[in-house]
């Protein structure tokens, strides 16, 4: 084999790291509904749920169907991460329906933006893709008038979620930095633009005003 190999892997490297981020997102949010359903207080919210899994696998497949065009096999540009988001979502499992939501609206939410900052540095069709994918945020705002619900019907709630989310921020943020700085192509797209403390306080800025929102500062 000649010495300038241009294999699409190599060419496209750093939006092969984030789309295969993405795309392993996509199908563990799939199998977290799953497992939050078993968690829903009633059929209704257990329904609600399965249609919203029918959501993460269209953005799986999309974005696998993508990482195909580019000559990747999905499994292979997801296997890095499936380590460090594992080992997130072992350290936050929710043990009731209220922290499953919290756990949405709070992880999830951070989670979503940091791709989405990301997504902004890369040409289309590919920052567009992981955009319109994360654009789909049924489940959040589902999640955010589920607690907004709660609370309202039992304010002591609040203390408790408020507690949880603080565990969520600080969970999420470390993995983000962590995963950030052990994959050498998506660490690349990170600093290219204002550099990974400037993005990480706009996270922070972004979760204090949701956690405003629904007066989970407590």
């Amino acid at each position: 084999m000649s010495g300038d190999d241009s294999r699409p892997q190599d060419l496209h490297a750093p939006v092969v790291e984030l789309l295969g981020l993405v795309a392993f997102g996509e199908m563990l949010a799939f199998e977290r509904m799953a497992r939050d359903a078993a968690l829903a207080p009633d059929l209704r919210r257990r329904a609600m749920l399965g249609e919203l899994a029918a959501v993460e696998v269209d953005g799986y497949r999309r974005v696998a169907a993508r990482l195909a065009e580019l000559g990747v096999d999905p499994q292979d540009a997801m296997a890095p991460y499936v380590g460090p988001v594992e080992e997130y979502h072992d350290a936050t499992e929710p043990k009731d329906w209220l922290e499953a939501l919290t756990k949405v609206y709070v992880g999830d939410r951070i989670a979503d933006d940091f791709l989405a900052e990301v997504a902004a540095l890369l040409d289309a069709p590919d920052g567009d893709l992981v955009r319109r994918v994360l654009h789909d945020s049924r489940y959040a705002s589902f999640a955010e008038a589920e607690l907004r619900d709660a609370i309202a019907e039992d304010p002591k709630v609040a203390n408790r979620l408020s507690m949880w989310a603080r565990r969520l921020v600080g969970e999420t943020l470390s993995h983000a930095q962590r995963v950030a700085a052990e994959r050498a192509p998506l660490t690349a797209l990170v600093v290219a633009d204002n550099g990974v403390q400037k993005l990480f306080q706009r996270l922070t800025t972004a979760h204090a005003a949701r956690m405003n929102a629904l007066d989970l500062n407590n």
